[in-house]
């Protein structure tokens, strides 16, 4: 084989490595491989999460002599001093012969990995399944890159787009298989947005629950947007991820604020009003809906006016899943793709 269809086989399995890391935190997911020029693997490593080794070290900790190897890693290298120290002095420390990435790091503090590794000799080669690889951490990237987190707004809705009777009452449109998939999604979310009008009607709990109602071990943090105070009684109080009453509805000031504590992945579950607000203004990368085989009509519609003036000014979205779960469906569809390599990426 040649070394390009080596490079392939070793990032496939750092690619398989990452996704054996967590989605929720500030971190992205990341494998990395260290192979000998016949393709030969000696060393793996992915990373677990905020705090721990990353890929590279993890896998550079399961050898004793990395010198002459080849690193294959998912993401560039780091390039800076965090909680951890930066990986591409540590691969040249180890002796590291040659490091393949996929993507460019498009963090200001962390990228630059690659450009250090070649001034010290070591021979880089980047964009190797970058596509692949860009699909795979694109909320992380997005949220790199816009700086703000990566947002999917979800509704649950009959055929006919009513998420509620006209009496108001909405429980439940979808049946046990589908509820028991948002849960998963919250639990694969690091915040979820709510309004106050949400939260004053139906008193949500939005914790992440398992199949017998148990609490998942993750739990994302309950982020109120709105000016009223969340009442004293609410079960948002008991939330055993804590709770943010924002105290505005200005959403790029709120999504602002949970990037800024570290949170990249924000599912939005707050009722029409938010949902619009959030479609209007340009901040929705992702629509995760679930859609029963019932007709309701009436005037609670899933979205409202999102000023679109004339059917050439439609959001165009692309779907990028069908699932059934029991008699209801469940639909995946994403904006345009804001993952476009920036100028200085290439």
């Amino acid at each position: 084989m040649t070394t390009a269809e080596l490079d392939v086989i070793a990032m496939r399995r750092a690619l398989a490595l990452a996704q054996q890391g967590p989605v929720v935190g500030g971190n992205p997911q990341v494998g990395c491989v260290l192979v000998e020029d016949t393709g030969r693997v000696v060393a793996e490593g992915w990373h677990r999460g905020a705090g721990s080794p990353h890929a590279e070290i993890d896998a550079l900790s399961h050898t004793a002599d990395a010198r002459g190897l080849t690193a294959v890693v998912t993401l560039e290298p780091c390039d800076h001093w965090g909680r951890t120290g930066p990986c591409s002095i540590a691969l040249i420390d180890a002796g590291i012969r040659r490091v393949v990435y996929a993507v460019p790091d498009p963090s200001r503090t962390a990228g630059g990995g690659g450009a250090t590794l070649a001034a010290a000799g070591v021979a880089v080669t980047a964009g190797v399944l970058r596509a692949e690889v860009e699909d795979a951490i694109r909320p992380w990237l997005t949220a790199e890159r816009l700086g703000r987190p990566w947002v999917v707004v979800k509704w649950a809705a009959s055929l006919d787009g009513r998420t509620a009777a006209a009496d108001g009452s909405s429980r439940w449109i979808t049946g046990t298989a589908a509820r028991q998939r948002v849960h998963e999604e919250r639990a694969h979310s690091d915040a979820i947005l709510v309004g106050t009008g949400t939260v004053l009607a139906d008193d949500p709990a939005l914790t992440a629950r398992g199949d017998a109602g148990e609490l998942q071990p993750h739990q994302p943090l309950p982020v109120v947007v709105g000016e009223r105070r969340v009442p004293t009684t609410a079960a948002l109080r008991r939330h055993p991820g804590g709770l943010w009453e924002t105290g505005t509805r200005d959403l790029a000031a709120v999504l602002s604020g949970v990037f800024d504590r570290g949170l990249r992945r924000v599912y939005v579950e707050g009722g029409p009003t938010l949902a619009s607000a959030v479609l209007a203004a340009g901040l929705a990368d992702e629509l995760s809906v679930y859609l029963a085989p019932t007709l309701i009509g009436g005037p609670h519609l899933a979205v409202g006016d999102l000023g679109i003036p004339d059917i050439a000014h439609a959001h165009r979205l692309r779907f990028t899943d069908l699932e059934r779960l029991g008699d209801d469906l469940h639909l995946r569809a994403r904006a345009a793709d804001p993952l476009a390599p920036s100028p200085e990426e290439g």
